[in-house]
């Protein structure tokens, strides 16, 4: 019994020192019997996987002295993280592409966003400006959104949504990107921020539906938005002192109430292309009553305007700087249906005086010297036109340097019957066009005569033309009994 004892005894001793032996000097393997020489620990399966430890990030935060290195899967973040020692941070191992994160509709926000809401203070989602966000389902927004310069987005606009029942969504002072989404304020603004003056913010193939307001963008160097529907929103959105901005196939349903959309303050440059806005009932369309200034130029063209008014209107002109039964200022070029086109091609005046025959007004001429044709005008028909505030004289009022063609025609009797040959131009800023001269004979003081004027001349904004006479040879003054000039 003993001799048997001894053998067992030395076989485990024999186990023992091999077993430390393995430990000592190679690897450990599991499922294999030939770890790799990189490995410490090789684990070889084709059916089960390698668990690591799975916990909050409360319980994370929590460990004492974590090791350089030490990984664990954060159930909070739905990410891997390790922990840096020289950082002295854990560190989230982002899921497929660097800097992403997916959002999902089941998801706790203050969990799956807490680093974003811890660097809002606690009030807000301060996103992350190197990180794409994307939306996937209906999202229930309990505080609101900073964009941080972020990219906001989804694959389905009409799948996925953003939706806040109080309050404001998107509020701070940066701008960013946000695409493919419908958005849901119910009771406070879309948007209500303010870009300081040096942001940018782009937002396209959106819906912006069933909102209070759309809000207020103000101090941006850029707003670019395409492709956007708005519908059922209580009252629309107002731009303020933005650099440039870019609105691009608006669609604006006929379900929105309260004014669409309010130009205000300073602007370099609008320029609205395409789409539509529905305007019904007391709604108004375009807002630019509060008189905003243009740097450089506002386009609006291939917009379409419709819809049954009452006491709303399409555009909410200017008060100051529009002509009669037009919109905007002078800085404006406007092309769209709807309402009437606005632009430098399209200036316009007229003027003229008509007297009886024998009661016209009397002009004095000199010869080889061009004189004023004399007499009180008329104003008819002017737009980026006027008459300079002096009869025989329509004044260019546009923003830009064009050519316009000039016609004319004037009526006139000699005041002698001494034969005389007369001279009519029309004149530029008080200096006759050579090539626009027409001459005429008289030899009696019955006859009128009838003469016609015409001519293509460049003018530059507050240049103005007139029509001038002179005696070439004679004694004969002249007595105008109809004038008529017109510049297009």
């Amino acid at each position: 019994m003993k001799k048997l004892t001894l053998k067992k005894e030395s076989r485990v001793f024999v186990m023992i020192v091999f077993f430390l032996l393995q430990i000592t000097f190679a690897q450990v393997g599991i499922n294999t019997t030939t770890p790799d020489a990189s490995a410490a620990l090789d684990v070889s399966s084709t059916t089960q996987g390698f668990l690591v430890p799975r916990m909050t990030t409360a319980q994370k935060n929590a460990i004492v002295s974590p090791a350089n290195g030490l990984l664990l899967y954060d159930t909070s973040l739905k990410l891997y993280s390790f922990y840096d020692s020289a950082a002295a941070s854990w560190i989230n191992m982002a899921q497929g592409r660097s800097k992403f994160k997916r959002i999902k509709s089941s998801d706790v926000l203050a969990s799956v966003l807490s680093t974003e809401l811890a660097a809002g203070g606690g009030t807000k989602y301060l996103l992350d400006s190197q990180t794409l966000y994307e939306i996937n389902g209906t999202i229930m927004l309990d505080l609101p959104i900073e964009l941080n310069n972020a990219y906001l987005v989804g694959l389905d606009s009409g799948e996925d949504k953003i939706v806040k029942l109080t309050g404001d969504m998107f509020v701070g002072n940066t701008g960013g990107a946000i695409k493919i989404l419908t958005l849901v304020a119910a009771t406070g603004n879309v948007f209500n921020i303010n870009g300081g003056g040096t942001q940018n913010i782009i937002f396209r193939d959106m819906i912006i539906a069933n909102s209070a307001n759309v809000g207020l963008l103000q101090n941006f160097a850029l707003i670019f938005s395409s492709v956007i529907q708005y519908s059922g929103n209580l009252n629309g959105i107002i731009y303020r002192d933005i650099s440039k901005l870019l609105l691009d196939n608006q669609a604006w349903f006929g379900n929105s109430l309260g004014t669409f959309e309010k130009y205000e303050g300073t602007f370099n440059s609008i320029l609205k292309d395409g789409g539509f806005l529905e305007v019904n009932s007391a709604a108004i369309g375009i807002d630019v009553s509060s008189n905003p200034s243009l740097t450089n130029s506002g386009t609006m063209v291939g917009v379409n305007f419709t819809g049954t008014l009452t006491t709303g209107k399409y555009v909410k002109g200017y008060t100051t700087g529009s002509y009669t039964d037009f919109n905007f200022n002078n800085n404006w070029e406007v092309n769209c249906s709807g309402i009437p086109f606005e632009g430098d091609s399209y200036t316009v005046g007229d003027i003229n005086f008509d007297l009886p025959v024998g009661s016209g007004y009397l002009t004095t001429l000199s010869t080889g010297t061009s004189t004023k044709i004399l007499g009180t005008t008329s104003a008819n028909n002017f737009f980026r036109a006027s008459t300079g505030s002096s009869s025989n004289r329509v004044q260019y009022l546009g923003s830009k340097k064009r050519f316009f063609t000039v016609s004319g025609t004037i009526s006139f009797q000699a005041t002698s019957s001494s034969n005389t040959i007369y001279i009519f131009y029309i004149a530029k800023n008080g200096t006759v066009i050579n090539r626009s001269k027409t001459y005429a004979l008289t030899t009696n003081t019955t006859d009128i005569f009838a003469i016609p004027l015409q001519t293509v001349v460049e003018l530059s904004p507050n240049d103005y033309v007139e029509v001038y006479a002179e005696r070439y040879s004679g004694t004969s003054n002249m007595l105008t009994v109809s004038l008529n000039l017109f510049m297009r």
